[in-house]
């Protein structure tokens, strides 16, 4: 690709951009959460209890309620994972994580909605996901214009 001026002007943009997300408070409060989970011992093992539970039980799956260990192995994944989630050094850096991901996702959206309002943007949230791409082939019942 051959850039031209305004290429590598968009290019420097984003690379600010990225400077200030990681500055903004919930960049700050994403890295610092990220830190502390991966710094916590507890967190840690939680976390290689669930990987090694969770391989286990991709194992039983291939058989499903047939496989003789299939209860045993399915409450522990739920056990480990419940464990897991209430923790609270990965609970924190949960939350740090979804909130960072509705602030990109904001951004994602203003961005692509400058350019037009046809242009939909996964978000992974349904509340900015709404609208229409054009192409719904429902006769307009959506009431989208395209």
């Amino acid at each position: 690709m051959i850039y031209s001026d305004q290429t590598i002007k968009i290019i420097n943009a984003a690379e600010d951009l990225v400077s200030v997300l990681a500055e903004s408070e919930p960049g700050r409060f994403y890295i610092e959460t990220k830190a502390g989970q991966s710094n916590s011992e507890e967190a840690q093992r939680l976390i290689r209890d669930f990987a090694f539970v969770k391989d286990e039980y991709e194992l039983v799956q291939r058989f499903g309620r047939y496989h003789p260990d299939y209860q045993t192995i399915t409450k522990k994944v739920h056990e480990i994972k419940r464990a897991l989630d209430m923790q609270e050094d990965v609970a924190t850096f949960k939350r740090a994580e979804k909130q960072f991901e509705l602030l990109l996702g904001k951004i994602s959206q203003t961005i692509a909605g400058e350019v037009s309002p046809q242009i939909k943007v996964p978000t992974g949230n349904p509340f900015f996901d709404q609208g229409c791409a054009g192409g719904c082939s429902t006769g307009g019942s959506c009431s989208c214009s395209g």
